[in-house]
Order: structure tokens, then sequence, then C-alpha cells
């Protein structure tokens, strides 16, 4: 189907089982995202809204809904609808008041990110590990010199947020002979780490001190903005690496700028920043023990296809059993 054709690839009506909205991600045409969910969905009608025109139009009757956005605006216009299905792991850009006043079922992309998530924070232990950093700037001098590298093995690594990405960086992280530590919110779950604690201070601070890296994996919420502060780095071992893959105010920024400069930390590596952009001037751009990536980590080819398996068959349950459907990845609202 062409960008051109908007109205639908299968069943010829009006009122689409499924409307996908036009905003795309990473650089892939929505398109692909259409096209997988038509896959999966052979016998329903999968409309794509290509022109914001053709989103307010389409929404008026749409039970189903997903999208990377959904503002007020368009969710007025959206007079029938009963499920949308988000297309981002996180939900926190979205109306959600206005979607709970309105009864309205959100689910999100949580676990589409794993594997991509889970290998981008190796990559980025490793390249600390083996002092990559350092290799970089002597090739770019031309300068055959050696340096001292460390190992991972032995190393303890505390993953803060136990969800589908923390789960997945224990899993690439086993086959390391690493010692891990688990953060979240009701430690008595338990988790895929060797040991589990929760977000009071004393248990929280007591792992830090011995944590080799520390990666950030959680959701932002008032318990983690600001996790990682001034106390927080400073109880770090001056060893200790900082991976963050969760949100950038989950750490105290002119407290990591702080912190880097002054080796209270050896090193971070940062997919997320605050503020994000990160400004052309600000200081971290400069920092020799800093790795920056543009929120890149979540980027993976499959996106599409994990994120049309999950909204498929919520489709098709709920088709089956509406508004009493049990949704896969459902948000409490």
């Amino acid at each position: 189907m062409t960008a051109a054709d908007e109205t639908t690839s299968r069943g010829g009506t009006d009122d689409p089982d499924l409307l996908v909205l036009r905003k795309g991600t990473h650089g892939i045409p929505i398109e692909q995202y259409a096209g997988a969910l038509r896959d999966r969905l052979p016998d329903r009608t999968v409309k794509l809204a290509r022109t914001p025109g053709t989103e307010r139009e389409a929404i008026e009757d749409a039970r189903f809904v997903t999208g990377m956005v959904l503002d007020e605006e368009l969710l007025e216009a959206a007079t029938n609808l009963e499920v949308f299905a988000c297309a981002y792991a996180g939900t926190g850009h979205l109306p959600l008041d206005r979607l709970e006043e309105r009864e309205v079922t959100v689910t999100n992309a949580s676990g589409v990110h794993g594997p991509n998530i889970g290998e981008h924070v190796l990559g980025s232990i490793l390249y600390f590990t083996r002092r990559f950093n350092v290799a970089e700037r002597r090739q770019r001098r031309r300068e055959w010199r050696h340096y001292q590298a460390h190992e991972l093995q032995g190393s303890t690594v505390t993953v803060v947020g136990l969800g589908a990405i923390g789960q997945a960086v224990c899993e690439r992280l086993e086959p390391f002979g690493v010692d891990t530590i688990g953060v979240r919110y009701s430690p008595e779950k338990g988790g895929p780490t060797d040991e589990v604690v929760g977000f009071d201070e004393e248990p929280f601070h007591d792992a830090l001190a011995r944590t080799d890296y520390l990666v950030l994996a959680c959701p932002l919420t008032d318990v983690t903005r600001g996790l990682i502060d001034h106390d927080a780095m400073t109880t770090l071992d001056p060893e200790a690496v900082i991976v963050n893959v969760a949100r950038g105010p989950v750490i105290d920024t002119d407290a990591l700028v702080d912190a880097l400069r002054s080796n209270w930390i050896r090193g971070a590596a940062l997919d997320v920043t605050d503020p994000e952009p990160l400004p052309e001037d600000h200081p971290l751009w400069n920092l020799g023990n800093v790795q920056i990536t543009p929120h890149n980590a979540g980027h993976t080819p499959k996106y599409y296809e994990r994120l049309a398996d999950i909204v498929a068959q919520n489709v098709r349950r709920f088709d089956t059993e509406g508004s009493d459907a049990d949704l896969e990845n459902q948000v409490t609202l």
C-alpha cells in the first residue's frame, strides 16, 4: 500500500477494526508497522491515516487505535475510542487523566525493547571495561601506546528497574560471571538478580557502595526522579560506571558533571540526558569519560514486528471479549 492509499488494504469498509496513526519512530516508515499488523490480521480491516485530516476524520468512529502519540485535540475527536495501543513503552506523554475519564483502555510497548536495549547496555559496559574510549583517542592520534584495562568478570552490576529491559540486561550479563543486584519497588517479589533491594535509602545506598556498574532501566516517577544525586555518586566507588537507558531526569545532571570532573566515578554511558536533546554547549559533550548516544538504544529494525505481535493479539482479544478483555501490556491509569 502506498502513502496515498489511506483507506484499507483489506475489507473495503470505512470503519476499520484498527486505526494506525501517522507518526513513526526511529526513522522507520509507519507503513511498515501497518503492514506488519495486516500480516497478522488478514481477516481484519487495518487503516493507516497518513495526514492530519485523515486522522481527525478516521478517529471519529474508531474503537481501537494505535500510534506513538495521541494529543488531547485528537482525543476529543475520538468519540467511540475504547482502546489506545501506545507504540512506545512509556506513556507519560499521553493525556492519561483524560483517557481515564473517557474510560479508554491504554496499552504500551513494554517488552519490545528488551533485546536491543539489553545489547546496548552490555556494549556500554564493555566499552568502559576494556576502555575503548582510550583506544579511540589514541587511534585518532595514530598513537601506538598500551593502556591498562579492566575485566568484567567478578564485578558487581546493579540494575535499577527489573521490567522487561532490566530482565533482558540481566540475561545478557549471566555468561560474564558477574554478581548482580536488582532494585525494584517490591523487592519481596525477587527477580533475576543475585540480590534484590528496594528504594529505601539505606539498602539502596548499601547496594551503590558495592557497585561497579550501575544500570538505570527504570521508569521516571516521583521516586526515581533525581535518584542518582550527589549523595548517590559520592557513595559509588570511584571506579564505578553509570549506564543510563531510563530517562535523563533519573540522574541529577549537575551532580553528574561534578562527579565526572572530580573523578568521583570512572565514567558514564548516557543514552538519555537532562535536558534532551543535549545542547551543543553542554559540558557533557567534552568530557573524555562520557559516552553519549542520542536516545538510540531503543532502535531496532524489528521494532514494528515485535509491537505488531502484541497489538494484533490484543485486537483479537478485544473483538472476542470487548471491554472486559484482559489485554497484554495494559497500563494502570
